[in-house]
């Protein structure tokens, strides 16, 4: 509980009186963790307990811990978990400039380095001079990589990750897996992934946890 990660204590998940998630496992800085388990598991709904926005048709118990502070009660907005999802959700009426900056925490003031903090997230996920661009003109890869710059630009303390590679082709899905995990290295940040696809798990590294397997 005191370790340094993301450490989620005993958490369970039910719906209509069936338990559909145990689990109990510590995520190293840098680490991942991958779930993987069939449609309708619950994966997602582990993501989103911990996220902070399950949905009460669930009903759940169990506490997690980012770097030994309980979150379990905080508002999902005092978390700071940095969440990606199968569609990179851009808001459609921003610039990708303005996506960033929507996404900087508060506490970074003044229009130059505000400005500075949206130029590095994008240098940081080769996008540099885009900031300009209307959503709507990017390639998939280019929405995944903003997507990306946008979780990160908000100084999140851990990464959940819904599927986000599964929409994109063959080679972008491993360019953007080879990314993400590398970022969430460079920044210490404990990583739980949830996908059904081996490659992903695979491309991840460490623990996998498998659910749903008996449904």
């Amino acid at each position: 509980m005191k370790d340094a990660g993301l450490f989620i204590d005993g958490v369970r998940i039910a719906l209509a009186g069936r338990e559909i998630v145990s689990l109990t496992r510590h995520v190293a800085p840098g680490a991942v963790l991958t779930v993987m388990g069939p449609s309708g598991a619950g994966k997602s709904t582990l993501l989103a307990f911990i996220g902070g926005f399950l949905d009460p048709v669930f009903s759940a118990s169990g506490r997690f811990f980012i770097d030994g502070q309980d979150i379990s009660a905080l508002p999902a907005e005092e978390r700071h978990m940095g969440i990606l999802f199968q569609d990179p959700l851009l808001f459609p009426h921003m610039s990708v400039g303005g996506n960033l900056l929507f996404a900087l925490p508060a506490a970074i003031r003044g229009r130059t380095a505000r400005k500075r903090q949206v130029e590095e997230a994008l240098q940081g996920v080769d996008l540099e001079g885009m900031e300009a661009r209307d959503p709507a003109t990017l390639s998939g890869g280019q929405k995944a990589r903003v997507a990306l710059a946008r979780v990160l630009a908000a100084h999140p303390r851990a990464l959940l990750l819904d599927e986000p590679f599964s929409k994109l082709d063959a080679a972008l899905r491993q360019q953007m897996r080879e990314l993400v995990f590398a970022k969430a290295r460079e920044r210490g940040l404990p990583v739980l992934l949830v996908t059904h696809d081996e490659a992903d798990a695979a491309a991840a590294g460490g623990d996998i946890v498998t659910i749903g397997g008996t449904e």
